[in-house]
């Protein structure tokens, strides 16, 4: 009998011992990373607004890592425009984690194979994210967003008078009082 005892105790200690969980850890750049809401607003040369509310209301933007898991690259994406989002951009950005930086870094393609504004080569320049420097509608704080776009054939540009965008908002907080 002892020694059944002493085998189920052995196994027990072993089955306890063994189902320690791995820390798993997460990206390269999950600092940087996540949902937005953002207001885009169209600037002229020299960066005054022409049109304080291009799209008509926010939108709902994501920053990520690539599938390289790289502290230096991550995607900035407006989500498409099937969802009545902004352009339907996706760009791949150089980025600074420890700075909270990013930007193309000349022209890069956009990846987003569905959209039909944005066709060709985006910049995108001055990109930063600030921990707790916005605040959301009900007036908590929240990380915030800033970066500048353009494209090199802009219809609405050359149409309407301006340069590029401004992009700017906060963190989307999961509460829908700040939607």
């Amino acid at each position: 009998m002892k020694k059944v005892l002493y085998f189920a105790s052995v196994l027990f200690c072993a089955a306890l011992f063994s189902c320690e969980k791995e820390d798993i850890g997460g990206t390269e750049t999950e600092s940087m990373a996540g949902d937005w809401y953002v207001t885009v607003e169209a600037v002229d040369e020299n960066g005054n607004v022409v049109d304080p509310d291009f799209n008509g209301k926010r939108v709902h933007m994501m920053t990520y890592n690539t599938a390289a898991n790289s502290a230096s690259e991550m995607y900035v994406d407006d989500l498409g425009t099937e969802n009545g989002e902004f352009l339907g951009m996706k760009a791949k950005v150089v980025c600074n984690p420890s700075a909270m930086t990013f930007a193309s870094n000349g022209t890069v393609a956009n990846e987003t194979s569905h959209s039909k504004k944005v066709s060709d080569d985006l910049q995108i320049t001055d990109g930063k994210i600030m921990l707790g420097a916005g605040h959301q509608n009900n007036g908590s704080v929240a990380d915030s967003i800033d970066f500048w776009m353009e494209y090199s054939s802009d219809a609405y540009a050359t149409q309407y008078n301006y340069k590029k965008y401004h992009i700017h908002g906060v963190r989307y907080s999961g509460l829908a009082e700040n939607d």
